[in-house]
């Protein structure tokens, strides 16, 4: 089965390629596509500048989440906050210990479980780098052109808006 798909896949750049390659197929300038990248004008053989950082936005209560599974996203600034292996600036505020105290949402459950479900005493190192999968907001506009529409069982009007 394997060297049927193969055969395919073969088959099927072979044609591409014949395709562009027979007069009056190609493109003319005035058809070519011009694609945009995020990068600019850097070619990628170089290392481009780096953009400005958006300004964070200012403490808000928390967002609505968009899709089933969403991390939820940070509703502070985490600028000079510092994630070590010896220390986590946001348990400061979200560890079960503390959460009352600073009315910040308490770290969830599956944050202490590792690959095999098993429940450990302290958030697991999968899990322990929050802004891998949190991010902070900023008011900033899209990147790209989006027509990306929350779901609407779980979608609701966010709190700042």
């Amino acid at each position: 089965m394997k060297n049927k798909y193969a055969i395919l896949s073969v088959a099927t750049v072979a044609l591409a390629a014949a395709a562009l390659l027979l007069p009056g197929l190609t493109p003319s300038a005035a058809e070519k596509v011009l694609l945009k990248s995020l990068r600019g004008d850097t070619p990628l053989t170089e290392e481009g500048a780096a953009p400005a950082l958006k300004d964070p936005m200012k403490d808000h209560p928390p967002e609505a989440r968009n899709f089933v599974d969403q991390p939820p996203l940070i509703p502070h600034s985490v600028r000079d906050y510092n994630i070590t292996a010896q220390h986590n600036k946001c348990m400061e505020c979200h560890s079960w210990q503390r959460y009352r105290e600073f009315g910040a949402t308490k770290v969830s459950i599956t944050h202490f479980k590792d690959r095999t479900h098993t429940e450990l005493a302290n958030v697991s190192p999968l899990r322990y780098f929050c802004t891998q999968c949190h991010v902070p907001q900023a008011d900033a506009p899209p990147l790209v052109e989006n027509t990306f529409q929350p779901i609407k069982a779980i979608s609701q009007p966010s709190a700042t808006k």
